[in-house]
């Protein structure tokens, strides 16, 4: 068994973890308050679950090298990728124009991932963690995890 961890970049951080079934286990959404305590909170999170293999992280600077650095010491892949690649993947171009209807979108593509993986539902759904779903989705398929969406995730037509 492996485990994915995406994460969504900054002090206030989106987390989600997904099973080698593609299948998330948990997200939430953590302020840490600095960069600092940031730092001293990674090793924990890498270490959330034992059997994690991969880290896939939405954004760069100072932040992702903490998080490089600590996976690289724990011999985890880690794979960065941007917000316009993954929405390339999941959004409509016209879902894509504002950040705020970008946001809106993918906190409603996120609530299918929760359904689907039948993940513990939110009470609210903070756009940092949406985003993390959205990140591990990308990043379970990037891996080869899943091979495709699975129909109850894709938008209905």
């Amino acid at each position: 068994m492996s485990a994915l961890l995406a994460v969504d970049l900054g002090v206030r951080t989106g987390l989600a973890a997904f099973g080698d079934d593609g299948r998330l286990r948990w997200y939430r959404s953590q302020n840490y308050g600095s960069a600092a305590r940031l730092r001293r909170a990674v090793p924990a999170l890498l270490a959330a679950e034992a059997d994690t293999t991969r880290l896939v992280v939405e954004g760069g600077g100072s932040l992702e090298r903490i998080w490089r650095a600590e996976a690289e010491a724990r011999g985890i892949t880690m794979q960065q990728v941007s917000a316009e690649e993954w929405r390339a993947l999941f959004l409509l171009p016209r879902e894509q124009r504002s950040g705020v209807e970008a946001k809106r979108t993918a906190a409603q593509l996120a609530r299918r991932v929760i359904e689907w993986s039948g993940a513990r539902r939110p009470t609210s759904l903070r756009h940092d963690a949406a985003e993390a779903i959205l990140v591990g989705l990308w990043g379970v398929l990037s891996a080869g995890w899943l091979r495709a969406l699975p129909p109850d995730i894709l938008r209905s037509a």
